[in-house]
């Protein structure tokens, strides 16, 4: 938890060296950066940044990832990407404190094709289970922030109530951050866990967005 000796419960990792493919636009009253496919396309995912911002290079990497895959995303409000972006399917994905925000999206805003939560917190505040729509759930084993025992309740909840397609997956021997907050040149026994949380959530957002 965050405190005043540790205003910030999260490491930010490693710091990628990376500009960027797309360019930063003002949406409303705040920035935010947009990323566009190489093909001209009607989905769009919202990419909702970590505790350290949507200028962190890291954030960039991954919203050009996904834009690359054949979306549109950009860490803003679901009008904006409609009427400036002529986005018809939109999905959301978040990561840590952004994994939180999807979580809720998911929960309150049925318009919302599916969403990828990656080490988000589970707010106990929340009925966590009543899902709008397909929703995929990446936590670490040996994450310092969440620990098993909170994503054994989501679980369970989800197992009991939830309505729609969900998964949950964990991966073994990761941290918190493993997904956005590694180098490429990473340690060689967390490639393949990298890579396949990588690939599930683009895998995730091809089937349902």
């Amino acid at each position: 938890m965050a405190n005043e000796a540790q205003p910030c419960p999260c490491d930010i990792g490693h710091r990628l060296e990376y500009g960027g493919l797309g360019c930063e636009v003002q949406v409303e009253h705040f920035g935010a950066y947009l990323s566009r496919p190489p093909a001209p396309t009607d989905r769009a995912v919202i990419v909702v940044q970590d505790i350290f911002g949507w200028r962190l290079p890291n954030t960039r990497y991954m919203v050009d990832m996904i834009a690359g895959n054949g979306y549109t995303e950009i860490s803003a409000v679901l009008r904006y990407l409609k009427q400036q972006c002529g986005a018809r399917r939109v999905g959301v994905v978040g990561f840590c404190w952004g994994g939180v925000v999807a979580h809720h999206l998911m929960i309150s805003c049925p318009e919302l094709r599916a969403g990828v939560s990656v080490y988000g917190i589970v707010k106990d505040s929340e009925d966590v289970a009543s899902l709008q729509g397909p929703t995929l759930f990446i936590f670490a084993e040996n994450d310092a922030v969440i620990p098993l025992s909170q994503v054994s309740a989501l679980t369970q909840k989800l197992q009991e109530h939830c309505q729609v397609e969900y998964q949950v997956k964990t991966f073994a021997g990761q941290t918190h951050g493993f997904v956005h907050r590694k180098q490429e040149d990473c340690a060689s026994e967390d490639r393949p866990y990298v890579d396949e949380a990588r690939r599930n959530l683009l895998e995730w957002l091809s089937r349902h967005v």
